[in-house]
């Protein structure tokens, strides 16, 4: 068995993910969120789906990248 990089958790069902040279074991994708998903540079909230790109910077929607000051992100046309 594995233990889960987040919680501690030893558990027969773990997963790893790698992504870039980053790796994680975890037991769920709750955990695997937690540790790897990128956060909204405007909310802090986790990017779960596409999120906006601007330059460097990942927001979570194209109205938190616009909070940021960017104008040129929208959510649909």
């Amino acid at each position: 068995m594995a233990t889960c990089d987040v919680c501690g958790n030893d558990y027969e069902k773990t997963f790893t993910i790698t992504r870039g040279d980053e790796s994680g074991t975890f037991d769920s994708f709750e955990c695997a969120v937690h540790a790897m998903a990128p956060t909204c540079a405007h909310c802090g909230c986790r990017v779960l789906g596409h999120g906006v790109e601007v330059g460097d910077t990942i927001y979570c929607c194209a109205s938190c990248a616009r909070h940021a000051g960017h104008n040129e992100p929208v959510d649909h046309a």
